[in-house]
C-alpha cells in the first residue's frame, strides 16, 4: 500500500508533467502581483504602440509555449485578456506576409526582415517566413 508521501510525489509529478502546478503557481504569482498593486492608482492607459507591441510579444511567447510569462504580461500591462486578431495586427503594421510567415509568430518574420534587410538600407514591409532556427 502506497505511503501518502508517496501519493503526494506522484500527484506532484503527474500535475508537473501535465503543466497544470506550472499555470497555477504563474495564476498565483499574477493574483500575488494584483495584490501588490496600488488598487487606488489605476495603471495608465496603453497607448497604441503599447497595445501593438505587447500583442507581437505575447503572440511570440504564447507560440514558444511561455504561457505563465504571458498571463503575468497581460496582468501586469493591462493588456486586454483576448488577444487582438492577427490580421489586424498585420493591417496596422502595413505588413504583407507570404504563406509561410503565416506559422510563425509576427516577430519572427520582422527579426528575420531587418536582419536580411538590402545592404542598400532600402527596406520593404514585406515579411517573408523566418530563417530563424525554430524551437521545436
Amino acid at each position: 500500500m502506497a505511503t501518502v508521501a508517496e501519493l503526494k510525489a506522484v500527484l506532484k509529478d503527474t500535475l508537473e508533467k501535465r503543466g497544470v502546478l506550472g499555470h497555477l503557481r504563474a495564476k498565483i504569482r499574477a493574483e500575488v502581483f494584483n495584490a501588490l498593486d496600488d488598487q487606488g492608482e489605476k495603471p495608465p492607459p496603453l497607448s497604441h504602440e503599447n497595445l501593438l507591441i505587447n500583442e507581437l510579444i505575447r503572440e511570440y511567447l504564447e507560440f514558444n509555449k511561455y504561457k505563465y510569462s504571458a498571463s503575468v504580461l497581460t496582468a501586469e500591462s493591462g493588456q486586454p485578456v483576448m488577444p487582438l486578431e492577427r490580421q489586424f495586427l498585420i493591417k496596422e503594421l502595413n505588413i504583407y506576409e507570404d504563406s509561410n510567415a503565416k506559422t510563425v509568430p509576427l516577430l519572427y518574420g520582422i527579426i528575420s526582415h531587418f536582419l536580411h534587410a538590402n545592404k542598400d538600407g532600402i527596406q520593404t514591409t514585406f515579411i517573408k517566413g523566418s530563417s530563424l532556427q525554430l524551437p521545436r
